[in-house]
């Protein structure tokens, strides 16, 4: 009977204690001791008057049980179908044709579709693996080398039984074509200007025909190209041929370019540097090789381009359609010629690819991407920063650039991914116009006079130094940046070669650009005011805020000071800009390599350069330093030259250089094998499984 009292006892101890362990909240993890009131049966042994006996009390007293909580299962990420992979944004590509395609959207279906003679080393975007080429050439290998004339050349031994999707088999021709075409078709709105450099050293123009006019009188004008010299339309298309030479026999084509450079590896390591199927181009309508007749498809552009919709590629996925303004698929090609020992890289993708199919959803709306998001009906959606706090709310595991990740320990259970502060290959800063263009509707009076301002009025640098103190840069970053953002003081961008974390930055101070402005113009400005617009592109609040800010600052200090914002639909803000025709512009950049050469060059002798009508004495100066930088071996000695150019960028600001925004990318937690190279266009789907 005293048995079965105490095991009713301690049973009914155990089962309270399992009531209160079931009673704990499930994210309690550590051991909990919980002081418990029970009831026990006590038999004793006395002696009484020299007798021993038992005696049985009922005793109440406390005792400490030692709760400890069953882990929680495991939440389950699992997707409804593993081999599809749903992406949801509101870009959308401009064309196919590898040798066209200047923006991400098709940018990033050429990357999965097409590929290149080397890629990007996983993570790393400074160093490359080999793809179609068998090895990366050095001059350890003896395939980089100088030539005779004082450039240097590539030489890429092509891998022998890899096909097209058409069927087709790479032939180093194949290679050569692909390069020749995208020169002699080039046009100055394409990536080409990239190859044309090196390969060319063509850089005022950044078209094939500056080997033609020096001046650029004939670039991106067709008619005028078919009725120049046919012997000097020969001669160009004969040099290019020079230039890129393939040996089918050898099995080698070799780049023989016209100066050193630095970044030639990762200039064709990017969607422009694809390989087409020579055979199947011609067949399609495209260039069909010979010199006599290139300046035939000379200027085109991708409404007229053969190859604006289809594709044939060597890459793991192929297009299976592409219906503008709604969606595009890609198919796995099923006779993808890497084998399970061939990984990209070290640890990278290798074999077959895992996800069999992948759809990207046209969704410009917001609501629509989020939901769908929510949902898990999309893989991954573009969160925009305005929209990232909505997001935030569902994300249980942060990851970093690196790809070292840990749980949300305030929502462990969120469906979501998110990747955070990703380093960014983009930036919108503020450009003033010198020299504006005699035409432009946006200077009033074009006097001095208080309703306008002179064609040169920023010239003075007193009037541009006064644009950098008077805007206020953490304004800017905690609002239009919501607070994600890093300040630059030079054309180059944070944690690349050559940007200097010593230079000096512009701060913002409104008695300095009170004080250049009164010295501007001879002291005249005090007086009579100006009158001028700040532009930006219609629908981008980014950059609408830097003109609102400016506008604001400078009405601060004198009512007089009047800049009025327009906003201007895409096509008008790009021509007015191209025609030097806006005084002030918020404009951005997003790298095509990862090389300070990508970030320095347009912004000091290219692209903006141009646009900002940049006096030609200041751009000399700058183009000896562009020109030393590239050609530089030794990374320290291009760290200096850089160093000073962006002294001298300083020094004459000729630009409001502000911040850096940092990326984020969403995600459901299913997707595995996502990683982060700040050079890559787009998503690389072959990496990728569920």
């Amino acid at each position: 009977m005293f048995n079965k009292k105490m095991g009713l006892l301690v049973a009914m101890i155990m089962v309270f204690a399992v009531l209160l362990v079931a009673c704990q909240p499930e994210t309690v993890e550590v051991v909990k001791e919980v002081p418990v009131e029970v009831t026990r049966v006590v038999t004793e042994t006395i002696t009484e008057a020299g007798e021993s006996m038992e005696v049985t009390r009922v005793v109440t007293e406390q005792v400490v049980v030692t709760a400890t909580p069953e882990p929680a299962a495991p939440v389950s990420f699992e997707p409804s179908d593993p081999t599809t992979y749903i992406d949801m944004s509101f870009g959308e590509p401009d064309t196919l044709d590898p040798a066209l395609d200047y923006e991400t959207s098709g940018g990033e279906i050429l990357l999965n579709v097409y590929e290149t003679l080397v890629f990007y080393n996983g993570t790393d975007p400074t160093s490359y693996v080999p793809v179609l080429a068998e090895e990366v050439p050095s001059v350890e290998n003896g395939l980089i080398a100088d030539t005779e004339d004082g450039g240097q050349s590539y030489t890429f031994n092509i891998r022998d039984g890899i096909t097209f999707h058409a069927g087709g088999t790479l032939e180093p021709h194949d290679v050569a074509y692909s390069f020749q075409r995208g020169l002699l078709q080039s046009s100055p709105d394409g990536p080409q200007w990239l190859l044309l450099e090196p390969i060319m050293n063509y850089g005022d123009c950044a078209d094939i025909t500056q080997g033609i006019d020096p001046e650029c009188g004939l670039a991106g004008d067709p008619d005028a190209v078919k009725a120049a010299d046919p012997a000097a339309l020969l001669a160009i298309c004969e040099e290019v041929q020079s230039r890129i030479v393939a040996d089918d026999e050898a099995g080698t084509v070799t780049f023989n370019l016209a100066l050193p450079w630095g970044p030639f590896l990762a200039t064709i390591a990017q969607p422009w540097g694809g390989v087409l199927d020579m055979e199947w181009a011609i067949e399609q309508g495209s260039w069909d090789g010979d010199c006599a007749t290139w300046q035939n498809w000379y200027g085109t552009v991708s409404e007229n381009s053969e190859l604006t919709a289809i594709t044939n590629g060597t890459g793991p996925y192929q297009l299976d359609h592409w219906t503008p303004g709604e969606e595009w698929v890609l198919t796995a090609n099923p006779n993808y010629w890497r084998t399970d020992d061939m990984p990209v890289w070290e640890g990278g993708p290798a074999g077959q690819p895992r996800l069999q199919t992948i759809i990207y959803k046209v969704v410009d709306e917001w609501g629509t991407r989020f939901a769908a998001l929510q949902a898990g009906d999309a893989d991954r959606v573009t969160v925009n920063l305005e929209n990232r706090p909505q997001a935030d709310q569902f994300v249980g595991e942060f990851c970093d650039a690196e790809g070292n990740c840990r749980p949300n320990e305030e929502n462990p259970d969120g469906p979501l991914r998110k990747w955070e502060n990703l380093p960014s290959t983009s930036r919108t800063d503020i450009f003033m116009t010198f020299n504006i263009a005699e035409d432009s509707p946006y200077i009033g009076s074009g006097q001095l006079d208080g309703n306008g301002i002179p064609n040169d009025f920023f010239n003075d640098i007193h009037v541009r130094k006064a644009m950098n103190y008077c805007f206020d840069y953490d304004t800017y970053i905690a609002d239009a940046l919501n607070g994600e953002g890093v300040r630059n003081n030079g054309p180059i961008i944070k944690d690349m070669l050559g940007y200097n974390e010593d230079g000096e930055y512009y701060p913002f101070d409104m008695a300095l650009c009170e004080e250049e402005l009164a010295q501007a113009w001879d002291g005249a400005l005090p007086e009579t005011g100006f009158r001028f617009s700040a532009a930006f592109n219609t629908g981008n609040t980014t950059r609408q805020t830097i003109g609102e800010i400016l506008q604001a600052n400078l009405a601060s200090i004198n009512p007089l000071y009047q800049v009025d914002v327009v906003g201007m639909p895409w096509p008008t803000f790009l021509r007015s800009f191209r025609a030097a025709q806006v005084p002030v512009i918020a404009s951005g950049w997003v790298e095509d390599i990862h090389d300070p050469h990508n970030w320095v060059q347009p912004f000091t002798v290219g692209t903006y350069a141009g646009r900002q009508n940049l006096p030609a004495d200041l751009k000399a100066q700058f183009q000896e330093l562009v020109n030393a930088g590239v050609a530089a071996a030794d990374p320290a000695v291009r760290e200096q030259i850089y160093f000073d150019l962006q002294k001298l960028h300083h020094d004459q600001a000729i630009q409001v250089t502000l911040a850096q925004a940092a990326g984020a990318r969403y995600e459901q937690r299913w997707v595995q094998d996502y990683f982060f190279n700040v050079a890559l266009f787009g998503q690389y789907f072959y990496a990728y499984g569920k």
